[in-house]
């Protein structure tokens, strides 16, 4: 796995990134560092891959266990420590998963499986921060 992050000069803190699989993102610092506020801080995106990730493994152990699930959300909340380096302390994850007659067992064991054992953002953000999760269930 492979990227490339591009300041994109001037006098923001704007950034351009180029995945290996082909795609662009970008990134942006808020006002007060120098930023402009025209994209995403690079700790979003953290929280934007952790959440990716599991979200992912949530619906492919979902679909695996002949579940109709038909949708899948996740909120993050994260806390951050009050010095350099300002490391995520709590993470907190809530799904809403939607679809027909799911069962709230296998919703959590999937939920349990992918942040005990497949989600290796997650995994790696424990290293630093609690991470607690939740999850509902919305009948479609």
């Amino acid at each position: 796995m492979e990227c490339k992050v591009s300041w994109m000069g001037g006098d923001g803190m704007a950034f351009a990134a180029a995945t290996g699989s082909g795609h662009l993102v970008n990134m942006d610092g808020a006002p007060d560092g120098g930023g402009h506020n025209l994209a995403p801080r690079p700790m979003e995106m953290l929280l934007v891959g952790a959440g990716g990730c599991t979200a992912y493994d949530v619906v492919l152990i979902l679909k695996r266990s002949r579940q109709e699930v038909s949708g899948c959300n996740v909120t993050l909340k994260a806390e951050r420590a009050n010095e350099d380096p300002k490391v995520f302390t709590k993470i907190h994850f809530h799904f809403t998963v939607t679809g027909k007659n799911l069962n709230p067992a296998t919703v959590e064991r999937a939920v349990k499986l992918s942040h005990d054992k497949y989600c290796s953002a997650s995994i790696m953000l424990s290293k630093t921060a609690e991470i607690t999760h939740t999850f509902e269930i919305v009948e479609a």
